[in-house]
């Protein structure tokens, strides 16, 4: 399922980490001590293999995404690997599966788990926390940052899925279809009587622009859509990108807007901007119309998140993190809603 879903199964980090030590066996590790890194969207842990082998085990939230979605990202993770492109791959199991299906008696529903090759790394920032890098550095981890995206790009542009590849979409209707990707952000709770209409307001013209921007094998296809601060890493001055558990068929546009989202309120913003689309266009073109579309881009980040946000509160994320995003997220809807 591409929709968002809450968990249907009370649960705890600690039934999740035996889910994981169970699914390691698969792996040809009995015993395993799976170390919890993350457990927001899924439950991320760092195991080691046979030999010692460090790697990613990631036990998959209930219900986000099918099986052939799933093996839709870790085959599009593949080919971008084997084009050069720096990012986790997929390991496969002893059995020679992409992914396997495990349960317990705490976790009676079967959860995906899969394993993916572990990559050093810092990550470019963390969310909510100023950047640190004086200027020059900063220009030039944007600027890789741009060139890389460009790269995964221009090779995606040239791949052939295979035969049944699945992965949704951040179209129109991924955004304001009946059942967005990330959930409705029409009721939220964080929105007040002005913000509300302030965001109705800017949907309207969202809408209007959306279905009329291009959208061609020029500037269409498969995108990471999940681009923040977290999820690049910078190695020996190399990017590496992390966490495609979002990507899908979109606007290569989406993804230069999310990799500027969080960035939106450093002092160097427009040092930030620019440096990542220069690096882009060293690789890849983007017209005047390209660049124009960007707050539009970045308005459509704001609606996902806002549904993300309402639908996760309380579950995922207290009240106080979702009133905080959803202001973000108003704020920058704002702000292309003032755009001319």
């Amino acid at each position: 399922m591409n929709a968002v879903s809450t968990h249907a199964e009370p649960e705890t980090a600690a039934d999740v980490t035996d889910l994981a030590s169970r699914a390691l066996e698969h792996w040809g590790v009995r015993h395993g001590q799976p170390e919890l890194l993350k457990y927001r969207e899924n439950a991320v842990f760092r195991v080691h293999l046979p030999g010692g082998r460090p790697a990613v085990m990631r036990v998959h939230r209930l219900g986000y995404h099918t099986d052939a979605a799933l093996r839709g990202e870790l085959q599009w993770m593949s080919f971008l690997q084997a084009a050069g492109v720096a990012t986790p791959s997929p390991i496969a199991t002893q059995a020679g599966d992409p992914f396997v299906l495990v349960s317990t008696a705490a976790l009676a529903q079967p959860r995906q788990v899969d394993c993916l090759s572990w990559l050093e790394g810092r990550a470019v920032g963390a969310r909510g926390v100023p950047l640190g890098y004086a200027p020059e550095q900063l220009k030039q981890v944007f600027m890789a940052i741009g060139r890389s995206v460009a790269h995964m790009h221009t090779v995606t542009a040239a791949w052939a899925p295979p035969a049944g590849f699945a992965r949704h979409a951040w179209d129109f209707d991924g955004f304001f279809g009946a059942a967005p990707n990330w959930g409705r952000f029409e009721t939220s709770p964080f929105l007040d009587g002005a913000r509300r209409d302030l965001v109705f307001q800017a949907r309207e013209k969202a809408v209007k622009a959306l279905s009329q921007y291009e959208r061609s094998a020029r500037n269409f296809g498969i995108i990471h859509a999940d681009l923040v601060r977290e999820n690049v890493l910078i190695h020996d001055g190399a990017v590496r990108i992390i966490d495609f558990d979002d990507c899908g068929l979109g606007w290569h546009m989406y993804d230069l807007a999310v990799a500027l989202y969080q960035n939106r309120d450093e002092p160097l913003y427009p040092l930030i901007e620019a440096s990542l689309l220069e690096g882009y266009r060293q690789q890849r073109e983007l017209t005047a119309g390209d660049i124009a579309a960007l707050p539009l881009f970045a308005a459509l980040r704001a609606f996902a998140f806002l549904g993300w946000v309402q639908s996760r509160v309380e579950g995922d994320i207290t009240r106080e993190v979702g009133l905080r995003m959803s202001n973000i997220a108003a704020d920058v809807i704002a702000a292309y809603l003032r755009d001319k």
